[in-house]
């Protein structure tokens, strides 16, 4: 009988289900990696997303996808101006003959929930699906009903249209893990698009179950990330509320308010999810960088000045990361003693260099100032203390 501890470690057979998983989606979606990644990620770091992508680009049928891979009940929303909270967590009908009341539970009672176009729908509507989205249960009649689990939300907004929709306010909007711009894709996997389903289209075959995932999601959570990693985070995303304290004062007028403190929690979430999926058990730097953006993306307001100068959250949060220093954390266990907490702080955002290359790549350390150094620590969890 295996321990608890075991059953919550990535074993070699769970990087491969998982590679197998992704195999399986990308045999139906052409392209559009990162969107089948994120939506991965997103599952087992039991977060929700949101999509911003003109119709078309295959939003629906990732969704139908990996419900088919994960083994999962899908349902599909198109939300519209007429529609009402009723119509989505359910209600209770009266049955003449029996003289009684019957539940009819709605369609967000699924595992995998696509809510199509969320901003056509006006602001009950959208606080009814925060809400099961949050607490993953619905009331009914004075009844709780306890949602399936695993249960992965998916939204969608059209950036073309503006006319006739109700957009997201920013507290609600909070609740999404992930906001991911689903582009066109390019023109060579257009033209596979094409072959690939032109006859008979591929369908994906079942390689997870909801227990196996439920499972990987407690794997997830208990992924190592290095002290120095939680550090990093926790300074980005207090530079989205104060940029001005690092010389960001341009950002600063571009500002209204930053992130809030579920997006550290977010980000490291989604870096430990983003860390099983390619194949290892603790988070490195890179993890953390390729998160960053698409949960803060949605999370930064932005000042009339911004949208005067035309400035996107994504060209805030690219200035943030190349201000904040990212620490020096190698992928190899460390010989000598643990780091201290306070180590020094790399100054470029940039990915670890490439196998056989020095550790030391910007100057060899002076003894007469030692602090002017990178101090390489390891994200592996040997010789340091839990998450």
């Amino acid at each position: 009988m295996s321990s608890p501890a075991a059953e919550n470690t990535l074993t070699p057979e769970d990087a491969a289900l998982l590679e197998r998983a992704m195999y399986e989606v990308k045999r139906v979606i052409v392209g559009q990696d990162q969107l089948v990644e994120r939506i991965l990620v997103g599952l087992l770091a039991r977060g929700h997303i949101l999509l911003e992508g003109v119709p078309g680009v295959a939003k629906t049928l990732a969704v139908e996808t990996f419900a088919t891979v994960v083994g999962g009940e899908f349902a599909r929303i198109q939300f519209t101006p007429d529609l009402v909270p009723t119509d989505l967590i359910g209600t209770r009908i009266y049955r003449q003959g029996r003289e009684e009341f019957d539940t009819e539970l709605g369609p967000v009672v699924t595992n995998f929930l696509l809510a199509d176009e969320i901003n056509r729908a006006p602001a009950k509507v959208q606080s009814a699906l925060l809400e099961v989205m949050a607490e993953r249960k619905v009331s009914i009649g004075g009844t709780t009903y306890p949602l399936p689990d695993p249960f992965l939300v998916m939204a969608t907004q059209n950036p073309i249209e503006n006319e006739g929709v109700y957009p997201l306010p920013e507290a609600q909007r909070d609740r999404f893990l992930f906001k991911v711009l689903v582009d066109y894709p390019s023109v060579e996997e257009e033209r596979e698009i094409v072959y690939r389903m032109g006859i008979e289209p591929p369908s994906a075959s079942r390689v997870l179950d909801p227990a196996t995932t439920i499972r990987l999601q407690r794997v997830a959570a208990n992924v190592f990330v290095h002290h120095a990693l939680v550090d990093y985070v926790v300074r980005v995303v207090d530079a989205s509320r104060r940029p001005a304290d690092l010389g960001l004062n341009d950002v600063a007028t571009w500002l209204s308010y930053g992130a809030s403190p579920r997006a550290t929690l977010g980000i490291v979430a989604a870096a430990r999810a983003l860390a099983i999926v390619r194949g290892r058990d603790y988070v490195i730097p890179q993890d953390i960088v390729e998160i960053i953006p698409d949960v803060l993306r949605h999370r930064v307001v932005l000042s009339y000045d911004a949208l005067a100068d035309e400035v996107t959250p994504d060209q805030i949060i690219t200035r943030i990361l190349q201000t904040v220093g990212l620490p020096q954390v190698s992928a190899v266990p460390q010989q000598a003693g643990a780091p201290q907490q306070g180590a020094p702080q790399q100054a470029v955002p940039a990915p670890q260099p490439q196998q056989g290359a020095p550790q030391q790549r910007v100057q060899q350390p002076s003894q007469q100032s030692p602090a002017a150094a990178p101090t390489q620590v390891s994200s592996r969890p040997e010789g340091h203390v839990g998450q």
